[in-house]
């Protein structure tokens, strides 16, 4: 056996080749871990997005319902945000009160949106029931609020605004409801 020089049918790599090849497989690697972080990145905004819009979605469905009920509404203007809404059911002679308050969330700046549901019946001691409504919601009473404040009169709209915020996802929705006839 013969050792010493390459023949010339015996082919490999020169450093220039594998320098290439090096500095290839770098850039294809660095353009796949980019794309994966875009899709990861892009997943987080989306759920962050569909929460706020879910969150804004369930406080406008809920406060519109109770509002069509209602036949006396009350609302606080800034800077703390209260709502005020009662009802007699006709049936039974129940009278319902439901409160709506902002609450503060475990942490951070953002709040609850908190419903207060107090029945009395005719007879009887009343009985009150609490549940969060929507989380998220942003304070500031240009994007949470009832206009206008104060006793709604007979004819009058509510508007409800809304805004729910995860991470750096914003959703804002307007409602504009009218008690039912004769509230």
């Amino acid at each position: 056996m013969k050792i010493g020089k390459l023949g010339r049918d015996q082919k490999g790599f020169s450093l220039i080749e594998l320098v290439i090849v090096i500095a290839l497989t770098g850039l294809i690697t660095a353009a796949i871990t980019t794309t994966v972080f875009q899709v990861f990145n892009m997943n987080t905004r989306t759920a962050n997005r569909m929460t706020a819009v879910s969150q804004v979605q369930n406080a406008g469905k809920i406060v519109s319902e109770d509002i069509l009920e209602a036949q006396s509404v009350n609302a606080t203007g800034s800077p703390s945000f209260s709502l005020n809404l009662t009802w007699t059911d006709p049936a039974s002679g129940n009278r319902s009160t439901v409160i709506y308050t902002l609450v503060n969330m475990p942490t951070g700046a953002l709040q609850r949106l908190q419903r207060s549901v107090t029945v009395t019946p005719v007879e009887g001691a009343p009985t009150t029931t609490v549940f969060i409504v929507a989380e998220y919601i942003d304070p500031d009473p240009t994007k949470t609020s009832c206009e206008p404040a104060g006793v709604l009169q007979p004819g009058g709209v509510l508007t409800f605004t809304v805004t729910a915020t995860v991470g750096d996802e914003s959703e804002t929705r307007v409602y504009k409801v009218e008690p039912r006839p004769g509230s």
